[in-house]
């Protein structure tokens, strides 16, 4: 009995060992480095946001392992979820790595989802756990797979679990190595954008259309935001684009100054809209946005949905200019686009708040009349702030859709073309005016080549580029272009954001300590039975030619 248990476990330590040198011929190496993006650290209006830590000295373990304490948690898009990421907090473990897939628009829709929100709420508060995101690679999804099977095994019987440790278990030590403090950064500049197409009339008012042209998400150099807030950037820029054409000869030019603006500091309580208004309000001797402001329009995450929503601080009253324009964009909506729900979503800003939800609350806490435009009720939505949110998430007829529906209603309410006839029966943007496919999926890539979280903007030579281009193309279209540059008192800043966001990662490939016991003895035993051949030589020989003779006979 106790032979033939003896034969089992050497049968079964044999195959252990075929497989382990089956799983070596995968694409692994005992070392690899890779670049991983920490998780957003900033303080903004007296709260702590994000992670303090950044040094990571640990082994990697799947978030399936009942115990996690000082282990680095490796993590892939459906396995980061809140409930995850709170064990992880309250085991104690040494970090969370993150790989996301080189193809968003392959993870499901519902998982996109659910990594939204676990990722919305998980910036809410300030972690000292370090969290780490990084692409998925070759190297790094074969440790994935490696953690996970390790994982998987815990549940089998004891004996299977030790020899498995000793012949093929392979642990990985994941080490961020450096010592240098992490710092705060209290001196980035934030730059807001402006042109006007002056309109017809010397006392003529001003309809302001803007939007903010950066992004936020889990780790700023991840952070591209498509559709919050690429989508409104694009939208902008196209609305320039064709209403320079009607501006361009006096016969089609509208008794309306358009100003347009591009605001930063957009996902951190708008703050260049603070500083812009406060500009043009309280220093600037003489601004279109002191004078006669019809409305002010935001635009905000409209590259999805068949939904509009029309945020308001205060419902407008039914004889103002921006309850004619509400009406107008209806109008069009009910005649050319039945399918689209419009809604007016009433929200009172409360001023113990230190934060606002939309743009168009900065403007109506200076009393200047506002709304934001969105395909999303609700302002805390997890869309507004993801590193999922890029270009494969854009619906580039959806987008086009809304951009012709702001454009239409926009000509309507300044060329006062309700007597003309219904929005079906007059169409100003098709033909030459209409809206471009190409240039809006160029201006959508363009966008999206490279991060805008706020603190990389002025930093980063291609960022700043970025914006160089946005006021390239403002100077195409528009006049009175201004670039307004906004640094903050280094003594009490709006905001102050951190340093060392990018990190170089060693992955280190290690067997367990079980491994070298199995290996020392697996030697002994071979050098054990040398020896005792050598030692029976003659008595081995003599039995072997019996059996040969034997055979024969």
């Amino acid at each position: 009995m106790f032979l033939r248990d003896l034969r089992f476990a050497a049968v079964l330590l044999l195959l252990l060992s075929v497989q382990s040198l089956h799983g070596s011929a995968l694409p692994a190496v005992s070392s690899y480095e890779f670049t991983a993006y920490r998780m957003q650290q900033f303080n903004l209006a007296q709260q702590k946001h994000g992670c303090r830590g950044a040094i990571v000295v640990a082994e990697a373990r799947s978030a399936d392992e009942p115990v996690l304490t000082r282990r680095c948690v490796i993590m892939k898009v459906p396995d980061f979820t809140t409930e995850k990421y709170l064990e992880a907090q309250r085991q104690n473990a040494a970090a969370i790595l993150i790989l996301l897939p080189k193809n968003i628009s392959s993870v499901p829709h519902d998982t996109v989802q659910s990594f939204m929100v676990s990722e919305s709420e998980a910036l809410l508060k300030e972690t000292l756990m370090p969290v780490y995101v990084v692409p998925e690679d070759e190297q790094l999804l074969y440790m994935y797979e490696e953690v996970k099977q390790a994982a998987a095994t815990r549940t089998s019987s004891i004996f299977i679990r030790v020899l498995r440790s000793m012949v093929t278990a392979t642990a990985f030590q994941i080490l961020v190595s450096n010592n240098v403090p992490i710092k705060p950064i209290t001196d980035n500049a934030i730059v807001t954008l402006e042109g006007v197409l002056p309109g017809a009339g010397e006392d003529a008012p001003t309809v302001v259309i803007t939007a903010h042209y950066d992004s936020y998400g889990l780790a700023p150099w991840l952070s591209y935001g498509a559709d919050a807030n690429g989508s409104g950037v694009t939208i902008l820029l196209e609305l320039a684009r064709l209403f320079q054409k009607l501006y361009s000869s006096p016969s089609t030019r509208p008794p309306y100054h358009l100003m347009f603006s591009l605001t930063g500091g957009g996902k951190h309580n708008f703050l260049g809209t603070k500083r812009w208004i406060e500009e043009n309000l309280d220093h600037a001797e003489s601004s279109l946005l002191h004078d006669n402001v019809a409305f002010v329009l935001c635009l905000d995450t409209l590259a999805n949905g068949d939904e509009l929503y029309m945020h308001v601080s205060r419902p407008p009253k039914s004889d103002t200019p921006m309850h004619s324009f509400i009406q107008q964009l209806e109008e069009v909506v009910s005649f050319r686009f039945p399918w689209v729900k419009t809604g007016l979503v009433h929200k009172k800003i409360n001023l113990v708040e230190s934060t606002v939800a939309w743009e168009h609350e900065r403007y109506s806490l200076r009393r200047i009349p506002g709304f934001t435009l969105s395909h999303l009720e609700d302002p805390k939505s997890e869309i507004r702030g993801s590193v999922l949110d890029t270009m494969s998430q854009v619906d580039f007829r959806k987008l086009k859709r809304n951009g012709i529906i702001i454009a239409e209603a926009l000509a309507r309410y300044m060329f006062n073309l309700s007597d003309k006839g219904s929005p079906k029966d007059v169409q100003l943007f098709r033909g030459q005016m209409d809206f471009q496919d190409s240039r809006m999926s160029s201006l959508m890539a363009f966008l999206t080549s490279v991060p805008r979280a706020t603190q990389l903007l002025d930093k980063e030579p291609s960022h700043i580029l970025l914006v160089n281009s946005l006021e390239h193309e403002f100077k195409r279209y528009l006049q009175q272009v201004h670039r307004h540059t906004f640094r903050q008192d280094k003594r009490d800043p709006d905001i102050t954001f951190f340093d060392q966001m990018n990190q170089p990662i060693m992955m280190y490939r290690v067997k367990p300590a079980a491994f070298d016991l199995f290996l020392g003895g697996c030697i002994a035993a071979y050098l054990g039975i040398v020896y005792y051949a050598i030692q029976n030589f003659g008595y081995l020989y003599t039995k072997l030619k019996a059996a040969v003779k034997s055979k024969h006979q």
